[in-house]
Formats: structure tokens, sequence, C-alpha cells
């Protein structure tokens, strides 16, 4: 398991201490779902985020002490890093440098089963690792190190040289461009029959996947984890008046959602848009 360290940096007159705390025990729970294991945090307020390595230089000093002396196979920052934040990061603590993003996506990885699904990820996770492929050899090593963050929807290793991320995003686009197709033929048809489309949204975790059990008497799978389900679920549901509709379950909402992923996955979000009625779940116990 590897044991990662999360750290933030926040402008003093940006946030509130509290959103900042409640975003890192977020991260933990992401770290805690993709298999790794949160060793410590770090926390600095700052009058201006550092444009070269994020943290001011005397914080990455302490955070590098703070990982030999937790024995830290690698960082974690709440917030996306720039490919030059990253790089400069990597060459100072001599460690494998992650950002939130980065574990969103891998989560993503392992939990999609359908073929759009994977799709749509791969291609998200390409781009995001295309964007921060700017760096030495070394640094490349460091981010395929370990488990969390190299691996690709299906357990495959994700490709780490540009060229090969360019030929394979051009291949994901065109198979993506057919699946996107068949499931607009597939809505249309839906419209046809017209059978109310009840769309349910909410936060991961918010408890989509058990409440469409319940209404419609499935299975899907449903855990008490940060994304459970990815692919979006479609069941018939017979209300007690005798009216049918088709309940319709999506992926969850999370803070910072990368933009990306969710242009990955606008096709599967689109289902919420052309639904008649949506259910918002809250979890009150959150």
């Amino acid at each position: 398991m590897e044991k990662l360290i999360v750290f933030v940096a926040y402008k003093k007159q940006s946030l509130e201490e509290q959103a900042i705390l409640e975003s890192l025990e977020e991260l933990k729970e992401l770290i805690d779902t993709a298999g790794g294991e949160v060793v410590g945090e770090l926390v600095q307020r700052v009058e201006k985020i550092n444009s070269s390595h994020y943290l001011g230089k005397g914080k990455v000093e302490e955070l590098k002490l703070y990982i030999d002396e937790v024995g830290a196979t690698g960082v974690v920052c709440d917030q996306e890093l720039t490919p030059v934040q990253m790089k400069n990061l990597s060459e100072m603590l001599d460690i494998k440098v992650m950002d939130r993003t980065l574990i969103i996506l891998d989560i993503f990885a392992v939990r999609a089963q359908s073929k759009e699904g994977k799709l749509q990820v791969e291609m998200a996770q390409l781009k995001y690792r295309y964007s921060k492929l700017i760096g030495t050899r070394d640094m490349l090593s460091r981010q395929a190190g370990g488990v969390i963050g190299s691996r690709g929807p299906g357990e495959k290793k994700l490709e780490l040289d540009k060229r090969h991320i360019r030929e394979r995003m051009d291949i994901l686009k065109q198979e993506l461009e057919e699946v996107t197709r068949h499931r607009t033929l597939l809505r249309q048809k839906r419209e046809k029959d017209n059978v109310p489309i009840v769309a349910i949204v909410g936060y991961t975790n918010a408890g989509k996947s058990t409440l469409l059990n319940s209404l419609s008497d499935s299975d899907i799978y449903a855990e008490d984890q940060l994304f459970a389900t990815l692919d979006t679920t479609i069941r018939k549901v017979i209300l007690p008046s005798g009216t049918e509709i088709r309940l319709v379950d999506t992926v969850g909402f999370i803070r910072h959602l990368p933009h990306h992923l969710i242009k990955a996955f606008y096709s599967t979000l689109e289902e919420s848009r052309y639904s008649d009625i949506i259910i918002h779940l809250i979890d009150a116990s959150s």
C-alpha cells in the first residue's frame, strides 16, 4: 500500500480554513478509495501560490523532511498542479508527486465497467498525462512508480510517450463518436416511447444507486465508497399509480471535478439533461 502525504496551499484572503480542511478530508477519502494510506498532511497559508513549485521553498524543505520522517512513498496536492509545478516538485522532493485530479482519474479507471466508460476514462487520463509530460525521464519514471496514478481502464499501464498518446487519443475520439451516436439513437427511441425519464443526481456516495435499487427492485452495485459506480444505469419502474417511468442513475458530483473529465463524460451526463424530472439526492448525515 502506498503511503502518501496530502498537502495544499491557499491564499490568506480566499477560502475559509474550514473549507480547506473539508476538501482535504475528502481527498483522504479519495486516496483510501484508490487503495492508498494517508500518513500525514501539510497546509500552508500564503500571500500568493508559487507558480514554479506551488509551495514556498521553505515549505518544500519542510515537506521533504516530513517525507523521510513518516516514510512516505508519494505526496498528493489537493489542487491540480501545473506541469511546471509538478516537474519542479518531483525534482526537489525526489518522490512521486500527484494531485487530486490524478487520484480521481485513477479511481475512475478502476471503476469503469462499460465500453463507453472505459473509453471516456482513458481519454481523460491521456489528456491529463499529455499535459504533464514536460519533464525528464526520471520524473516520468517517478510518476509511473507504484500503482496509484499509473492504472488505465482494464488495469493496463498508461502510455508515457507523447506521440503514442496522440495516436491513441485520435483512435479513442473516433470510437467515442460512434458510442455517442449509438447513445443518441437509444435516447431518441426512448423519447418516442413517451415514457417519462427521471434522473437521480447528487454527490458521490449519497446513495443514488441504493435508491435506484430500492425503487426498481434491482441489484446495481452499491457500496459505501466514493464513485462506487460510474456507468449510467436505466431501469423501468412502475409507480403505485400504475404509471411507468424510466429511472436513471448518474455519475456522482465531487469538489473540484476536473473540467476535462466532465468533458470526457459529456455524453453520459447528457442523460440528466434530457430527463423530464431530476431528483437531487442529498445525504443528510454528511
